[in-house]
């Protein structure tokens, strides 16, 4: 069985394709700028890249062109199209719909429903499938949705103190998000070290999250009803009191909705620096004597620092630390700071592993009480598994 597993945003596409007997992957590729006079177009086969430039009016001739590619005579990896058994997505939020689910219209409407939580998101998702199911009928289409890893959350874990009717009527409740990810990192970290381990997921990236995982099952995650939540990101705020917005509102003459767009899309650690959302612009500025890009360095550590603590105390200790996605994978500063004097509670680097890890690396101390981990994640090959198996139980 082979799946293609699509990474969706309103003018690309990327997608990589498995071949899940050995859940090898066969080929990766992208095209950019969807609905511009010219797409720049790539594909990689084995060791062979192709890049073009086509006409790529929307989502569905875009993977008709990835098809296209794919099935090439003399580069390709299928021999026709109709051995793509599914299109599986990492889709983000479905509210009442969560799992992994066949695309349908109640699929599409559930999605709908959470645009005003998702909207960098849903919407794009939304759209594209949409017109993959209509042009493309042949190919299931399948939602992994990133909040299903996280339906073990206790509900004392899961809901705020909010009238009742909120969380039952308009779904307001801690969903939590980066299900794929912190999956994989529970998976790979059972197969690793054994079973029933103690685990904190520290997924570090443009967007961030950390997550207890007792066994392989999610307890906790620090992103709550939407992913603007949570630890801050690179331009999102991240938590934040409500009741600041009328200030705002009053003393700009903003309305409610530019207000949120600001928070959406001028918070986080761009707001604070006034420099960049990314770790390493904060990081080269803040050496630099910049005292805004420190402040934005050192407020993010703060926040992944105080959630952890929290989720400590829910697992009632820890068995292993694991960094992953882009800064958690490359940011050793970040690390270092964020594992800093935290040797009486178990944790402990160690500085000279910390400084250059190698794909899947431990790096933590000898007498650290916990193991330190730097793990690369795989989102794609979690969607391409539960798209697998979505299609073998006949759903």
């Amino acid at each position: 069985m082979k799946i293609l597993v699509a990474n969706l945003g309103s003018t690309s596409f990327k997608y990589r394709l498995f071949d899940m007997t050995d859940e090898r992957q066969m080929a990766r590729g992208g095209i950019e700028r969807i609905g511009a006079d010219e797409s720049p177009c790539f594909v990689e086969i084995g060791g062979h890249r192709e890049d073009v430039t086509a006409s790529v009016p929307d989502h569905a001739v875009a993977v008709r062109k990835c098809l296209e590619q794919l099935t090439a005579a003399d580069t390709g990896c299928l021999k026709d199209a109709s051995e793509v058994a599914a299109i599986g997505f990492k889709a983000v939020h479905g509210g009442r719909v969560s799992g992994v689910q066949r695309v349908t219209a109640d699929v599409l409407a559930a999605m709908e429903e959470m645009n005003q939580v998702a909207p960098a998101h849903n919407p794009p998702y939304i759209n594209a499938m949409r017109l993959l199911g209509e042009k493309l009928p042949e190919i299931p289409l399948v939602a992994a949705f990133e909040t299903g890893f996280h339906l073990t959350i206790p509900d004392r874990l899961r809901y705020y103190a909010c009238p009742e009717a909120w969380a039952s009527k308009y779904h307001v409740q801690r969903w939590g998000f980066h299900g794929a990810s912190h999956r994989y990192i529970a998976n790979r970290v059972a197969d690793m070290l054994g079973e029933g381990l103690r685990v904190v997921s520290c997924h570090l990236g443009g967007s961030n999250s950390l997550c207890a995982i007792r066994g392989r099952e999610s307890v906790q995650n620090t992103l709550g009803m939407s992913p603007q939540s949570g630890l801050p990101h690179n331009n999102r705020v991240g938590d934040f009191d409500p009741f600041a917005l009328p200030v705002v509102m009053k003393a700009t003459g903003k309305s409610l909705d530019e207000v949120l767009d600001d928070l959406a899309n001028k918070g986080g650690l761009l707001g604070l620096s006034e420099v960049s959302g990314d770790v390493r612009d904060l990081e080269a500025a803040a050496s630099q004597g910049n005292e805004r890009a420190q402040l934005a360095l050192d407020v993010f550590t703060s926040e992944i620092r105080r959630h952890l603590g929290g989720l400590l105390v829910e697992l009632g200790g820890l068995d292993v630390l694991v960094f992953t996605g882009g800064i958690g994978e490359n940011g050793v500063g970040i690390r270092s700071a964020v594992c800093a004097n935290l040797e009486g509670f178990g944790i402990k680097l160690d500085n000279t592993a910390n400084a250059s890890p190698k794909g899947e690396a431990k790096i933590s101390a000898a007498d650290s009480g916990s193991q330190i981990w730097v793990l690369p994640t795989n989102e794609e090959i979690i969607v391409a598994r539960q798209s697998k198996v979505l299609l073998e139980s006949g759903a």
